[in-house]
């Protein structure tokens, strides 16, 4: 029968999310996806071939799910088992099938010849569909340890690594510096792309679970370490990566250059309170330097609040289109990636550098910059390439360098990598101190949310045999 099922189906061409038009979605912030309808849901699953070898799920996932597990069970109409099991290697199925680039994808069979499945999409409407129909429900534990267990940040690896603590019966209290816990995907990215009510209904359920969380609260500053260590039986760090990499030319203390993150918290912010951003570029010149997917955010932001321009350049070359001999499958394709918020607006222009930013009256008019070529791994100005754009607001969208080294790490002791990151033992997650662990971008430097939770797991995991000696929680190896 199963054959019969997916020989039937193969033929059957990919179907991607649709959006909303592009007039209609830049006068709100709200998710514009429009959703799978029944049919397509499980006919898009029954286009999955469950493969001898599933390289989507042992060499694309980082969390290792069960793609073809899932999928057959959504293509035999099995549509609850397929939610139930998408839950047992990943804590919140909602936020990746939001936020992942889905490297599972470009692992697919598929994909050789053809359109990989659409694992991702699958993934996010069997998770929706969760929630509509009341699958997804606490789970506190049946014995309590009587452990306690503090978790220092609230990002998509302290939430995961908390939910799975929680799960194991100790007690866990969650510290977060901010007033709603979330981290950044909360305020870090835009609600077009995640909606907070999304993040609020799985707090409830990690709120029915018997998570605690402390808000507006520093630990380092509000609370010591020495406190920490006194009140609880292990300590996980999870404080993300936060210090943006920054650009020393001349020019930069210039008035109206931004880094990325502060653009992006603010317009969260403003979002929130239905009020205009700190930072509001309506009628402006913006400029984005990087073109990763945090200047693709920017991008979308700048766009909504009404900028007069928008131009982003990145210092790389332009990825070649459709395939890239250099990564063949089933590794990830470094390839041409245009997202949402580049089919909005705006332009993008590669190999360019910034050379300095221009002023006028102590105030930002422009960004001087040069075409680059790429010689021995490094970039090379080419001659008579300069160039200037008109600049009212700059944004440095330059990724981050390693998590802020702030009080809390120095009275911690912890030790950093040759990165500025904490430091762990990849197998238990636990740093030089004794009882403390480190996961997600401040363990691992800025990475993905599927990365993060994936990192979540393993210490909870680590964090549980350091206090029972043994574990039954479930993780998968880094791949």
């Amino acid at each position: 029968m199963t054959k019969t099922l997916y020989s039937r189906t193969i033929e059957t061409p990919r179907r991607e999310a649709g959006y909303r038009p592009v007039a209609e979605r830049l006068k709100h912030y709200y998710e514009f996806r429009i959703p799978f309808e029944p049919a397509e849901i499980t006919e898009q699953a029954g286009r999955c071939m469950t493969c001898g070898i599933p390289f989507c799920h042992n060499a694309g996932c980082p969390i290792g799910n069960p793609i073809p597990e899932t999928n057959t069970l959504i293509a035999e109409g099995r549509l609850r088992d397929a939610c139930n099991l998408l839950h047992v290697h990943d804590n919140f199925p909602e936020f990746t099938g939001r936020l992942c680039p889905a490297l599972c994808e470009a692992s697919c069979v598929h994909g050789i010849n053809g359109e990989a499945v659409t694992i991702r999409q699958l993934e996010l409407e069997i998770t929706e569909l969760g929630w509509k129909e009341g699958w997804i429900v606490p789970q506190p534990p049946a014995i309590k340890t009587n452990r306690r267990v503090a978790v220092i940040g609230s990002g998509p690896a302290g939430l995961t690594v908390s939910q799975q603590l929680a799960r194991a019966g100790h007690s866990v209290i969650v510290y977060e510096k901010s007033d709603i816990p979330g981290g950044i995907l909360r305020y870090g990215i835009p609600d077009f792309k995640l909606e907070k009510h999304v993040i609020d209904r799985r707090l409830q359920q990690l709120l029915n679970e018997g998570i605690h969380f402390e808000t507006n609260v520093s630990v380092g500053n509000d609370i010591s370490p020495q406190y920490l260590k006194r009140q609880f039986d292990a300590v996980v760090l999870t404080g993300g990566a936060m210090e943006p990499r920054d650009l020393n030319v001349p020019g930069r203390e210039t008035p109206g250059i931004y880094f990325a993150m502060d653009y992006l918290i603010a317009s969260n912010l403003a979002v929130k309170a239905e009020e205009r951003s700190t930072i509001d570029v309506v009628g402006k010149n913006v400029v984005i330097l990087g073109g990763g997917d945090t200047g693709a955010d920017c991008l979308g932001v700048a766009l909504r609040q009404g900028a007069a321009s928008v131009v982003q350049f990145e210092i790389l070359p332009k990825p070649p289109e459709g395939f890239n001999p250099a990564t063949p499958w089933p590794r990830w394709q470094q390839i041409l990636r245009t997202g949402t918020s580049h089919k909005e607006g705006g332009s993008r222009r590669w190999n360019v550098s910034a050379k300095q930013f221009l002023s006028k009256n102590n105030r930002l008019c422009g960004v001087e910059a040069v075409e680059v070529e790429w010689q021995n791994g490094k970039p090379i100005e080419k001659p008579e390439s300069v160039f200037c754009v008109d600049a009212d607001i700059v944004l440095l969208a330059l990724g981050f360098v390693h998590p802020k080294h702030d009080l809390l790490l120095s009275l911690l002791e912890v030790e950093l990598d040759a990165r500025g990151n904490v430091k762990v033992d990849p197998a238990t997650m636990m740093t030089n101190q004794s009882g403390i662990f480190a996961a997600g971008d401040m363990q691992s430097g800025a990475s993905l949310v599927v990365r993060c939770i994936q990192g979540g797991r393993l210490a909870a995991r680590g964090v549980d045999e350091y206090l029972m000696g043994t574990s039954d929680l479930i993780v998968v190896p880094s791949i």
